[in-house]
């Protein structure tokens, strides 16, 4: 076990990434350290051993600067026997380096953290140097100014032997608990066995996870529903941090249901006698105890004084429980008084298993600095679930968008409280009025650095502020904006061949900026570095080559295609030769053959169907003809996806195809309800929403799946963007921006019908186009046996598939 410091040299509050920082850091330590004399040792090697008889407790790290000097002292003070004697002394001052961007002229003492790291130092050298006292200097410099301001302090070898040794024991007691478990855990992992007889292919698939973690790559799944992804992945990564080849795993998903999908797993291994702890990790906005979410201690009662109590709180549940759930989380947090965000936050330094969202491993704000700070590289195991999403979201995290009209509304809010923010906010306005003065509709930027100027002037001024008026009556209102900038300025930093910046005039008379991030493949790269192996799966992770230029594979990484262990010949596909969505011909005839389509589909069998169209608009088109034509008595019932639906509305919507009006989400992932009605339910859906990926309704929950076009996003400024910049890297750009999104979002809703090895149910694609060479190679394996039919055939397909299963 190792205890270790690191150099915290960034004091990280101004507008600039953390990489970034890093890098300014190591250069005002370098002209720091050339400034200095011949007495002066930089980056001086410190480490100690501290033994407890059962382990080590290794406390290491890097001394900015050690300065040895003789000092000549007047020792008249210390005697009554001396008169006016001078003595020749050798004084060690450890040097501690701090690039900050705060006012260093208003800093009254160092930061106590950063004097207990040289502390450390200071005692570790002393004690291996046989010195009887030392002296620690704290070294602050402006990381933008460059201006530097000293701390100094001696200390005895008795004061800070005491010190470290008090630090120590109250470091001891977890340490003895983490041995203890590490020891427990790794003897339960050797014994563990996996719970399941291994279905076809599971255990090959298994084996490649664990190999890919032992050649430190990446692999990239492509597993049918029904393969068993999540025990698949999670079982070979157990049995590697048992091989001692990873310290932590972090399960990354894009919804909550999925997260509790993992969550379960871990649960199934700890009932077949694994020792395991995890931690889900729960947003701020979501486990905060109070209505607003205000992170003051003025205002909130549990973030006063949380540091005096978290880690009471911390041991009690570590030493208590495996499992840190939200529902734990906030029963510590309540029993203790502290805040439950924040433990929850540092649970996860004694989980076993981090689950969490992707943001908390790649969002270059949110990402869990604990772990990955300072390109510091962990034995970490990332297991990305439904890893297509992750697409969408790296370009998100590390795009940035400003809106002109927020600079004047910021502007008329400040103005009376102060001059320099408004100014500087005036500046940033006339250089987007400038931009927008070119732009008609939208606009490819290629120089935007007399505003990018401007704005980083905005930056300081808003900084200086919010430091020195911490109860302004318009703080949030800045600081909202103020992250805003921050997240464009760092994004900023990140411009290279992988992103387009382009202004645009939105449809209600706005005006934006935006760096986009089209390919976001090197920064989704850069953070799986940070960790030892990623494991990249989903059950539409075709085509799996393009999933890879964009999810950041390296050369040498591994690919495999699941084996659906599903009979093919359980699901009915049909697609229709006579029908399309595409925007020629649309209207009435056409969402009236749809209709009809609907109705032959359903009248062949009562039961439940999910529909699935192009958007909200087409949606309520084909449903009042439905209505109108085909269900005038009610006899089917109708339930439609609305354009916003909260977590209750989803789960009521959902609730209607399991026939448990009492059921949750959660409850959705394990149950099996066959629901006996002498009707029809359609739920009328959005593809690429809700409902369309990451539900589980098994067995006659849902029995079909009628699919209307191929799901291509619409056409707008950012799709075309990405068209002609995958064309301009020798890729098909309307495959890269549209066919491979829109088939994603097929495949995810006709996944919903097949989801044990029971089930059997019919899935319509609705599209002529399915039937082309260009789709038909996107069509997974399963798909090989489908039938083309008309609005007048198809009754007919559907009523002799439904003879033959029933």
């Amino acid at each position: 076990m190792e205890f270790i410091l690191r150099s915290g040299d960034i004091d990280n509050r101004r507008t600039v990434s953390p990489e970034n920082a890093m890098q300014e850091g190591s250069r005002i330590h370098r002209m720091i350290q050339r400034r200095m004399g011949p007495e002066y040792q930089a980056e001086v090697g410190l480490k100690y051993v501290y033994d407890t008889g059962e382990y080590e407790i290794i406390v290491e790290g890097r001394a900015d600067g050690i300065i040895t000097e003789n000092v000549t002292e007047d020792i008249t003070a210390k005697s009554t026997e001396t008169t006016g004697q001078l003595t020749q002394q050798v004084r060690v001052t450890i040097d501690e380096i701090k690039g900050v961007f705060r006012d260093i002229k208003k800093m009254k003492d160092s930061v106590p953290v950063h004097l207990a790291q040289a502390k450390c130092y200071a005692y570790i050298y002393a004690a291996q140097n046989g010195l009887n006292a030392i002296r620690v200097r704290m070294t602050y410099c402006h990381m933008e100014t460059e201006e530097i301001r000293y701390f100094h302090y001696d200390y005895t070898y008795q004061e800070l032997r005491e010190w470290f040794e008090e630090v120590m024991e109250q470091y001891r007691k977890w340490a003895d608990y983490s041995f203890a478990w590490q020891k427990m855990r790794q003897e339960s992992i050797k014994a563990l066995t996996f719970p399941y007889s291994y279905r076809e292919g599971q255990k090959e698939l298994a084996s490649y996870v664990y190999r890919t973690i032992y050649h430190k790559r990446k692999l990239f799944i492509e597993a049918p529903t029904g393969v068993g992804k999540t025990i698949s992945t999670v079982f070979p990564a157990v049995k590697a941090m048992g091989e001692e080849l990873c310290e932590k795993i972090f399960y990354l998903t894009a919804k909550t249901i999925t997260r509790t999908v993992a969550d379960h797993t871990f649960a199934l291994l700890r009932e077949h006698g694994l020792k395991f702890k995890s931690v889900m990790l729960t947003a701020k906005d979501k486990i905060c105890f109070l209505e607003e979410t205000e992170c003051n201690p003025e205002h909130c009662p549990y973030a006063k004084g949380h540091y005096d109590r978290i880690n009471d709180a911390m041991y009690d549940m570590l030493t208590h429980e495996d499992v840190f759930s939200r529902e734990k989380i906030e029963e510590y947090a309540k029993k203790h008084s502290v805040c439950p965000f924040e433990m929850c936050l540092d649970m996860s330094l004694f989980a076993d298993a981090v689950i969490c969202d992707y943001n908390y491993v790649f969002d270059p704000h949110v990402y869990l600095r604990r772990f990955f700070a300072e390109g510091i590289r962990g034995d970490y195991i990332f297991l990305i679930d439904e890893a297509h999403n992750l697409v969408e979201r790296g370009r998100d995290m590390y795009s940035a968008v400003l809106r002109k009209e927020d600079f004047l509304e910021l502007k008329r809010t400040v103005r009376a409280y102060d001059e320099r923010i408004a100014k500087n906010l005036d500046k940033c306005n006339k250089e987007l009025l400038a931009l927008k003065r070119e732009c008609e509709n939208y606009r490819v930027e290629e120089h935007i650095d007399p505003f990018v100027r401007a704005l980083t002037r905005l930056s300081a001024a808003i900084d200086d502020y919010l430091e020195d008026h911490e109860d302004s009556p318009v703080r949030s209102d800045i600081l909202e904006f103020y992250f805003e900038v921050s997240h464009f300025l760092e994004m900023y930093e990140l411009l290279d061949e992988n992103y387009v910046t382009y202004s645009e005039m939105e449809s209600d008379g706005s005006f934006i900026l935006k760096l986009f991030c089209v390919n976001p493949a090197k920064n989704l790269r850069e953070c799986m570095q940070r960790g030892r192996s990623t494991i990249l799966f989903s059950a539409t992770l075709l085509p799996i080559g393009y999933y890879k230029t964009l999810l950041g594979a390296d050369e040498g990484d591994y690919e495999v295609y699941a084996k659906s262990v599903f009979n093919p010949e359980k699901m009915g596909l049909y697609i229709g030769s006579d029908v399309t969505s595409r925007y020629t011909r649309r209207g009435d005839e056409e969402y009236y053959r749809i209709a009809s389509y609907i109705h032959e589909v359903v009248r062949q069998r009562h039961g439940n169907y999910m529909l699935f169209f192009p958007s909200h608009a087409f949606l309520r088109n084909v449903y009042e003809i439905y209505i109108h034509y085909f269900n005038a008595e009610g006899t089917v019932e109708c339930i439609v996806q609305e354009d916003y639906m909260n977590e209750q509305a989803r789960e009521a919507f959902l609730n209607r195809f399991t026939g448990n009006e009492d059921c949750d989400l959660n409850a959705l992932i394990r149950m099996e309800i066959e629901v006996e009605e002498d009707r029809s339910l359609l739920g009328f859906c959005v593809m690429g929403g809700i409902f369309s990926e990451g539900i589980d309704l098994k067995n006659d929950s849902l029995i079909g799946a009628v699919i209307i076009g191929t799901g291509l996003p619409q056409v707008c400024n950012e799709r075309e963007l990405l068209k002609n910049y995958f064309d301009g890297w020798g890729e098909n750009g309307f495959d890269y921006a549209y066919r491979y999104p829109g088939m994603n979002k097929v495949l995810q809703a006709a996944g919903r019908v097949i989801r044990t090895v029971e089930d059997f149910g019919i899935v319509a694609l609705l599209d002529d186009r399915f039937l082309s060479p260009a789709y038909q190679r996107l069509f997974p394996r399963e798909w090989e046996n489908y039938e083309i039919v008309t609005v007048d055939h198809i009754g007919r397909r559907i009523e002799r598939f439904w003879d033959e299963w029933l």
